[in-house]
């Protein structure tokens, strides 16, 4: 899978911009607050719709413009694809693949295959459960439609849930219709489960060989899922647990509450890791991306690597390098003398100006 080229009109600080890329190791370089990031950020909106910064669409429309527009051409399975954004300030964003506009958002996800690293991710590890969930929801959305229905359905249903939980407070009569968004709510969650137990069970393996190799065989990383509830019992504890839920307005149990563990030769990460342990298991969680989601969609997804190399001592830096040969990957960094200095091999650069792409000459 191959971003061949993307056009941002009024994207962030982009007034106009054509930028095709090499289908190996694109670098962008800059000084901070040139416009790097927005460009990989551009990337990223094209297969997600969204900005993985968690900003609105509307702020990614250039300062004093009304609107913004991604136009992305990739190649995926040896077959072109043209992916049309187009944001518009406070109306809903137009999408097209193939020049034929799509109703849901959801449609979108799948064609474009994407793996984001930033140095956000390498706190995964550390930080709360609702990070490592949106780890999973983020690959599974990816590669899986029926979970994305799924996940879509269980949010709505459970705030609608929680919304009636408060009104049952002013309105007791409302109660008696607790139980059909129970079900729902069952039905979804299950499902979730199931997927996200199927999903960590197959990344476990690929994780536990990619942090062996890094650690030089010294650590053994094993992940496991760990579900608020286990399908089987989901049901149960809900009704269980009503009367609590009733007390503090929002639902107790079920997959919004799931959390993933991460244990070096036995001990916890997420407790007592050193921050050297968490970025490693981190770098090794994001590799075994890769061949996961190359596995499940029969080709490479493009990699987005965000100012990560700065992050990482020099050895994971060469791991990492090494790993990324054979896949589309765009880096973005301030400088070259990572690269230099790993002696690793560049296909193509671009230096970012105040919102300009200059191409270099690879050395």
């Amino acid at each position: 899978m191959i971003i061949n080229q993307i056009e941002l009109i009024n994207y962030r600080n982009y007034e106009n911009i054509n930028v095709a890329f090499d289908d190996n190791i694109n670098i962008l370089y800059g000084d901070n607050a040139q416009g790097k990031t927005n460009l990989l950020e551009a990337c990223y909106y094209s297969a997600i719709s969204k900005s993985y910064k968690g900003s609105k669409d509307k702020d990614v429309i250039r300062f004093d413009e009304d609107s913004a527009y991604i136009n992305t051409v990739i190649n995926k399975n040896n077959s072109l694809h043209n992916i049309d954004i187009h944001i518009v300030k406070n109306k809903k964003k137009i999408i097209k693949i193939d020049k034929v506009p799509i109703k849901k958002t959801s449609e979108l996800l799948g064609l474009l295959n994407v793996i984001l690293f930033s140095p956000e991710d390498l706190n995964i590890i550390k930080n709360g459960p609702s990070e490592r969930r949106r780890f999973i929801d983020s690959e599974l959305s990816q590669i899986d439609n029926i979970y994305l229905s799924d996940i879509i359905n269980y949010n709505k249903i459970l705030n609608n849930r929680n919304k009636l939980l408060r009104d049952i407070n002013h309105d007791n009569n409302l109660k008696e219709t607790l139980e059909v968004w129970d079900m729902q709510l069952i039905n979804y969650g299950k499902s979730i489960i199931k997927r996200r137990r199927e999903f960590i069970n197959e990344l476990k393996y690929y994780v536990k060989e990619k942090h062996l190799k890094i650690s030089d065989g010294k650590e053994e990383l094993i992940i496991s899922y760990e579900p608020n509830i286990d399908d089987i019992f989901f049901e149960d504890e809900l009704i269980k647990n009503r009367e609590k839920d009733l007390r503090y307005a929002q639902t107790s149990v079920g997959p919004h509450r799931d959390d993933i563990k991460f244990s070096v030769n036995g001990i916890d990460m997420r407790k007592f890791g050193s921050q050297g342990q968490q970025r490693c298991s981190a770098l090794s969680l994001k590799l075994s991306e890769i061949d996961i989601v190359s596995n499940i969609i029969g080709e490479k997804p493009v990699l987005l690597l965000d100012d990560v190399l700065s992050e990482l001592d020099s050895n994971r830096q060469k791991f990492l390098l090494e790993s990324i040969s054979d896949i589309q990957t765009i880096i973005t960094c301030t400088g070259l003398d990572d690269f230099v200095n790993n002696r690793f091999d560049v296909n193509k650069v671009f230096n970012i100006v105040d919102g300009t792409v200059i191409i270099k000459p690879h050395y």
